[in-house]
């Protein structure tokens, strides 16, 4: 028995140095990467940058418009995405009563996020693009990325759903409480944190993806309001730092443009954990 109890201790101790070994080299190869872009991309930021557009003739290199154009496929994919990715979770989770139908679902949504976004970017082209005529625009290249993060919505939600203790449902439809007014408030307010995780990795997702936006969005430079920019081609940042490597040849502008994403994506995961935990204490007072 000393001997057995000797080689567990040994091998928990390999095991859990193995585990430190890892996640200390994880640690540490995201925070070179961070520091890398950041400490060659902040320096490239200036006002100019910031407030100007590219342009030939006056000699300018600014993203304005690439960082509008930027929020605008942010707010309109989110816009759609969420109504549809929650709606379509709540009634796997609570409302469908056919299992095979719910797994056979549950398997195509997890097939679709392994898919190349280079593929969903020529499904785009032909079905919205040829198929629908929509031009090159946030419209199309929105649409398509709705369609590309929708299974990472419905796939987060879900789960977060399933762990709602059934005690909460019960327990509401024992005071009297119908089901959707049971999902509203009792259920959905429980899985609000694997909502916005959900949000955050698909924002993360729109934030960084360029091969789908080529085929859809184009890689237009020029500054637009948001109904111009619905049927206009306009670049986003992550295909305005493609472009600016491959087509320009600007490396430092590219790791500016780079660092300004990264500031952008951090911007908006610290806002939606703020909202998320601001909205938790409101429900738990509101009990």
């Amino acid at each position: 028995m000393e001997r057995l109890s000797f080689q567990r201790r040994f091998y928990g101790k390999i095991l859990r140095g193995t585990l430190y070994l890892c996640g200390g080299l994880t640690c540490a190869v995201l925070s070179f990467l961070i520091a890398y872009v950041l400490y060659r991309g902040l320096r490239g930021i200036t006002w100019e940058l910031l407030t100007t557009q590219r342009s030939i003739i006056n000699k300018t290199n600014g993203i304005l418009p690439n960082i509008l154009n930027t929020l605008y496929i942010i707010l309109l994919s989110m816009g759609i995405v969420l109504p549809l990715g929650v709606g379509a979770a709540v009634y796997l989770t609570e409302y469908a009563s056919n299992h095979r139908m719910v797994a056979l679902i549950e398997f195509a949504t997890e097939i679709l996020t392994g898919i190349p976004s280079i593929i969903f970017g020529l499904v785009g082209m032909l079905f919205f693009g040829q198929l629908l005529g929509l031009s090159y625009g946030i419209l199309a290249g929105g649409l398509t990325l709705v369609v590309m993060i929708l299974p990472t919505i419905v796939r987060t939600t879900q789960e977060s759903l399933k762990t709602v203790p059934q005690s909460y449902r019960e327990g509401a439809l024992g005071l009297g409480a119908g089901k959707w007014r049971m999902v509203r408030t009792v259920v959905l307010p429980s899985a609000i944190d694997g909502i916005v995780t959900g949000c955050i990795l698909s924002v993360g997702r729109i934030v960084g993806e360029s091969a789908a936006l080529l085929f859809t969005a184009g890689m237009g430079v020029a500054l637009h309001g948001f109904w111009e920019a619905l049927n206009s081609s306009s670049a986003t940042l992550s295909v305005a730092l493609y472009a600016y490597v491959n087509e320009y040849a600007n490396v430092d502008v590219a790791m500016a443009i780079a660092a300004v994403l990264m500031l952008i994506t951090l911007a908006i995961n610290l806002t939606a954990a703020q909202m998320s935990r601001r909205f938790k204490r409101e429900q738990e007072g509101a009990r």
